[in-house]
């Protein structure tokens, strides 16, 4: 083990000192694209062995050489990637805000659908799952970004976020019978059962970003479900829903009522008759009841300038 580790020590430092030179020589000898990337392999091999600061460092000195607008959101790319492997979602929204002030520049449209999935991922990663889901699927059929997940993990992504987060036309619509998602689903287990059921069969295998936020996630999609089903009753007995779901009354009641107290669900719990019964908002008495306070607002604001004209 000890020879091992000596061996690896010595693999390092002459990697280190051949991109030291590499630099060198090309400061001495070629221009100055070559001291870029020379400056560029260097950092590259930072990030190869995981040294977060010294790959960070080196970026930054290989952007301080870097004049094309592509090749410094290139350079942004590789800190998301940094970003992403150590989980540093600051580093994260910092480098997406610097790749979009780039593209104010100027900038390809294969850089701009590759910066949607990573920052779709951030979003994901941080809970926000209907801006995700609206920029995977702006990305499916553009997608190229190859170096953080295969084509299959992004429509796995896609599939989670979008069920969360679209209403059923628009689920059906951009996704259930979306070709690109049609020709990769059957590949991927238990996602088609899944996305047709709305109630998995198992929950793993979802990677670390968003094994992270599963239980959140997890807790989101029973009240799409809930809501859904209560959207067809006015009332329903605690008990039907009880067997629907392949649970306890008291389990029921006692999630019910979490997510009726967090405002998620507009029902109330009749524990006597032992129903559930919607409340749901009348969108057009709110906003008829919106109209009508605008409107006296405006009125107010007519009658004070009146006052001003007549004096």
């Amino acid at each position: 083990m000890f020879h091992t580790c000596r061996f690896g020590r010595i693999i390092q430092g002459v990697a280190r000192w051949s991109g030291n030179g590499r630099i060198a020589d090309a400061e001495l000898n070629l221009g100055e694209s070559e001291v870029r990337e020379a400056h560029l392999a260097k950092a590259l091999y930072f990030i190869k062995i995981g040294d977060k600061e010294k790959a960070l460092e080196q970026l930054k000195v290989t952007e301080s050489k870097t004049v094309a607008v592509g090749q410094k959101t290139d350079l942004v790319f590789y800190t998301l990637q940094l970003g992403f492997f150590y989980m540093d979602f600051d580093l994260i929204s910092k480098s997406i805000d610097k790749a979009k002030s780039l593209f104010e520049e100027g900038g390809d449209w294969e850089r701009k659908n590759r910066l949607k999935v990573y920052e779709g991922l951030y979003c994901m990663s941080t809970r926000n799952f209907k801006k995700a889901a609206d920029l995977f699927l702006d990305s499916i059929s553009t997608f190229t970004t190859y170096e953080i997940f295969p084509y299959d993990t992004f429509i796995f992504y896609t599939v989670l976020t979008s069920i969360i987060s679209l209403d059923r036309v628009s689920l059906k619509q951009k996704v259930t019978d979306a070709p690109e998602i049609l020709t990769i689903i059957g590949k991927i287990p238990y996602l088609s059962e899944f996305l047709n059921s709305f109630w998995p069969d198992r929950a793993n295998k979802l990677g670390p970003l968003f094994a992270s936020t599963l239980r959140y996630y997890m807790r989101e999609i029973r009240t799409v479900v809930y809501s859904q089903i209560l959207e067809s009753y006015k009332s329903v007995t605690i008990e039907a829903k009880a067997k629907a779901f392949g649970v306890t009354v008291e389990f029921i009641d006692l999630e019910l009522s979490r997510f009726i107290a967090a405002g998620k669900l507009h029902c109330k719990i009749d524990k006597v008759a032992g129903v559930l019964e919607t409340n749901r908002p009348d969108a057009k008495n709110a906003l008829y009841q919106a109209t009508i306070k605008q409107g006296d607002f405006l009125l107010n604001r007519i009658q004070k300038l009146s006052r001003v004209i007549d004096l």
